[in-house]
């Protein structure tokens, strides 16, 4: 906590100041929690004083952090949670009203609602990555629009070519160098979801191109 009140004009500028927050936390032998007492911390952070902000969290720290932690089942996410809250107190302790609850009650709410949040995040994160198609659907996913309908090399890469650039390598990527979405991504240095809206894109292009032809032709 002493590190986390040393950085009080960084934490006020940018809360990623208290990167390092997520210590072990242990247990304190003696309750000091009183409301009244509370009130007066934060009405001291108001005032930006820094050893009060580390009394909040010899306080109520451990609370926080332990509510976290049940709710995520996660001591890492717990940290990163508790690391949060204090941040919040700390940028906006004018939000806490005495005359509504205890700051140990006010604390465990923002517990809660930012460990749900990050649960959620967790999920969809899991439910993309589920969603993911895999090497050989990304590669059909340009594929049958090009394949399908031609299967004349040279009359491909000329509409190949006639793709925006960025379409352009994006496609070239998948279809003749193999890769899949994610593998584009990195290769090109943008986003995942980036690179799956071009080959799209380009997959539309080239399949309202190439049929035509490939009618024409049979």
């Amino acid at each position: 906590m002493q590190t986390l009140v040393a950085k009080r004009g960084a934490a006020r500028r940018d809360p990623a100041a208290f990167a390092d927050l997520g210590q072990p936390i242990g247990r304190t032998d003696i309750v000091r929690a009183v409301d009244s007492g509370d009130s007066a911390l934060v009405a001291r952070i108001v005032a930006g004083d820094e050893e009060a902000l580390g009394e909040v969290w010899e306080r109520h720290g451990p609370a926080v952090f332990g509510h976290a932690r049940r709710l995520t089942g996660s001591a890492s996410i717990a940290e990163d949670v508790a690391q949060e809250v204090f941040v919040s107190l700390w940028a906006h302790p004018e939000r806490f009203d005495p005359g509504r609850g205890s700051l140990r009650g006010y604390l465990g709410v923002h517990a809660r609602r930012r460990a749900i949040d990050l649960l959620r995040q967790d999920s969809r994160r899991s439910t993309r990555e589920k969603r993911h198609f895999t090497m050989n659907e990304r590669r059909e996913q340009v594929a049958d629009g090009i394949e399908d309908a031609l299967e004349l090399s040279g009359t491909v890469r000329g509409a190949i070519a006639r793709l925006p650039r960025d379409q352009r390598e994006a496609v070239e990527l998948a279809y003749f160098g193999g890769l899949t979405h994610c593998e584009i991504a990195a290769r090109l240095g943008i986003p995942e979801g980036t690179a799956k809206s071009r080959l799209r894109l380009a997959q539309a292009k080239l399949r309202s191109w190439l049929e035509p032809v490939a009618q024409g032709a049979s």
